[in-house]
């Protein structure tokens, strides 16, 4: 049965969200059509309409959230109608290299590296005005119901609040994950976070979780620092308040920097920056903000040849499909909080106003 519902539809960049009444097809074999009960609000999404991240249009995006399970396609066992689930914009095949191995969490069947837009046959499961409508990361949770593979989504426990979880859908998951999994944050270490949006704070929650004795939250925004000590920061610092590089300012607090970086933005410059304030011989600094497209780094090598480690991280090294439910439990179980990452909830019609106040820090 082809559903109508309501979605927030892109038809083009650097336009607002329409809210549209949109066709969402039956699942397909192993897919499974999921009724979204909540949904985050993830900067990544706004990078596709200002055109830092490439997508095509029109497209319903969103990849942050959680839902039940309508209907399954053939094939479909692990899940059945009323399940709770998080989708997942990186799915979990189990037959690919990184499934198979321990190195890696980057399934080949993910849709970032491409970008097309499509479920994996290469089709869509939405019209609108008789138009095709594309997909985003194999998810799309902008929208009343969406399609996605059975590789894409995670069960959860069905006791487990919707409107909280969703986060584990990508933000806190990402952050958390940066500092547990990518980083291997250790006890009594020092650390810095560049960024304090959702998934910043996440790494802050990830690096106290872990044991770091301090950890310097950096923002331009003076604001989010209240809210960054209340989940760990020690020190808070605005590069705008000093006249030197912030590196330089980082490597003086600490005497020869921090052992563990986090570039949580998505900007060129902060990731360079976030190198050179780590620990010239065994620092690692991470990258986790999406980097802008067509846009290169110049760096000294020398910030590498003495022993610095850059890494990358795609939704906190974890293994979605195994992780997700177990992170669901942790948080059941009062392992850590999701609340204070929680700023506004809005009904799905004023997405508009949801991104307005991402864009303006709020």
């Amino acid at each position: 049965q082809v559903i109508k519902c309501k979605a927030a539809v892109l038809w083009e960049a650097n336009k607002p969200f329409s809210i549209e009444e949109v066709e969402v097809a039956p699942p397909k074999e192993h897919e499974v059509r999921i009724k979204i009960m909540a949904t985050g609000i993830c900067r990544s999404d706004d990078h596709v309409i200002t055109g830092a991240l490439v997508m095509p249009f029109p497209i319903i995006l969103g990849h942050e959230a959680a839902g039940v399970v309508e209907s399954v396609g053939q094939g479909v066992t692990s899940f059945k109608p009323g399940d709770k689930v998080i989708p997942l914009f990186i799915p979990q095949c189990g037959e690919c290299k990184s499934c198979l191995g321990t190195k890696g969490n980057l399934c080949s069947k993910n849709d970032l590296a491409v970008g097309a837009g499509l479920m994996p046959d290469g089709t869509t499961r939405f019209t609108c005005k008789g138009k095709a409508v594309h997909h985003f990361l194999g998810t799309s949770t902008f929208t009343e119901y969406t399609v996605v593979h059975e590789s894409a989504a995670a069960k959860i426990d069905s006791a487990a609040p919707l409107e909280k979880v969703c986060l584990i859908g990508c933000g806190f998951s990402t952050g958390y994950g940066a500092a547990l999994q990518t980083a291997k944050v250790e006890p009594g270490s020092t650390c810095a976070v560049f960024g304090l949006g959702g998934v910043g704070l996440s790494v802050i929650i990830g690096c106290k979780v872990a044991g770091a004795s301090r950890i310097i939250a950096v923002d331009i925004n003076s604001d989010k620092f209240a809210k960054a000590k209340e989940l760990g920061a020690t020190d808070c610092i605005n590069p705008k308040d000093f006249q030197k590089p912030i590196h330089e300012v980082l490597i003086e607090m600490t005497g020869q920097g921090v052992d563990y970086s986090f570039e949580v933005i998505g900007r060129t410059d902060t990731m360079t920056a976030a190198l050179a304030c780590c620990q010239y011989n065994y620092g690692v600094s991470v990258i986790v903000g999406v980097p802008p497209a067509a846009q290169n780094i110049t760096f000294d090598p020398m910030l590498l040849f003495t022993g610095r480690s850059w890494k990358g991280s795609v939704f906190g090294g974890w293994k979605s499909k195994d992780s997700v439910p177990k992170l669901v439990a942790d948080y059941m179980n009062k392992k850590f909080v999701l609340d204070p990452l929680i700023t506004h909830t809005l009904p799905f019609t004023k997405i508009n106003e949801g991104f307005d106040l991402l864009r303006t820090g709020k």
